[in-house]
C-alpha cells in the first residue's frame, strides 16, 4: 500500500516530559491513535519503534489510504532528523506533511493552521526546516500561551499544564485531532475552512 502523507507531533520523550506544554504535538498524536479505536473506518497499527522515532500506520478502510503518524524520540531540537528520515524512506511529498507543535504566541485554547513562514524561535521547527532545507510545510499551531508572571519561557513550556488548564487542553486536543482528519482527507485549505467554521 502506498503511503500518502505524514502527520508529525512534536515533543520530548520520557515520562518527565509527558504532560508538559512542549508535548502538545505528542498529545494530539496519542489522541488520534486512541480515538481511531472508536471509528469503524479507521485502523492504526505500530509500524516502527526505534531509538529515534515511533511511527504508526493510520489507515482509512473506505479509501485504502495510509498516512504515517510520527513521534520523534530525538528530543525537540533534533526533530528534523526523524522527520527527514521518514519522508525520505517513505517517498512522501512535503505538501502532505503536517507538523503539530506548541505555540506560545497563541493563547491556550487557540488553534491556527499555517503553511511556511517564520519559525517563532521554536527549536523543533528550526530543526525540521534545517534538515528539509525549506520552511514550506504545513503546521498546526496548538496555543499554550505565555507565562503571565514573567517566568522564563523555556521553563514555562517544559512545565505541566496547570490543573485549571487541563479541561481546556483536552478540548483543544480533541479539536486538533478533528482538524488533522480534515487535513488528511481534504487538504490544508479545507482544514482551514473547517477551523474557521468551528472556532
Amino acid at each position: 500500500m502506498n503511503i500518502t502523507g505524514l502527520i508529525c507531533g512534536l515533543g520530548n520523550p520520557g515520562r518527565r516530559h509527558q504532560a508538559t506544554r512542549h508535548n502538545a504535538g505528542f498529545m494530539v498524536i496519542d489522541h488520534i491513535i486512541q480515538s481511531s479505536l472508536d471509528i469503524s473506518e479507521e485502523t492504526v497499527k505500530l509500524r516502527i519503534d526505534t531509538c529515534s522515532l515511533i511511527i504508526w500506520e493510520w489507515m482509512n478502510l473506505n479509501d485504502s489510504s495510509m498516512w504515517l503518524l510520527l513521534k520523534p524520540l530525538t528530543y525537540m531540537n533534533r526533530s528534523g532528523l526523524a522527520v527527514a528520515k521518514t519522508l525520505a524512506n517513505s517517498n512522501i511529498d512535503i505538501h502532505n506533511l503536517l507538523i503539530i507543535h506548541d505555540e506560545v504566541d497563541l493563547n491556550l485554547g487557540q488553534i491556527r493552521l499555517k503553511f511556511g513562514g517564520g519559525l517563532a524561535g521554536h527549536n523543533g521547527l528550526r530543526s525540521i526546516a534545517g534538515e528539509l532545507g525549506t520552511r514550506d510545510f504545513a503546521r498546526l499551531r496548538f496555543g499554550v500561551g505565555r507565562p503571565d508572571d514573567g517566568n522564563d519561557l523555556a521553563r514555562y513550556v517544559l512545565n505541566n499544564f496547570r490543573p485549571d488548564e487541563q479541561q481546556l487542553r483536552d478540548d483543544i486536543i480533541t479539536r486538533s485531532a478533528r482538524i488533522v482528519r480534515v487535513f488528511r482527507q481534504e487538504g490544508l485549505q479545507k482544514a482551514r475552512d473547517f477551523l474557521s467554521a468551528n472556532p
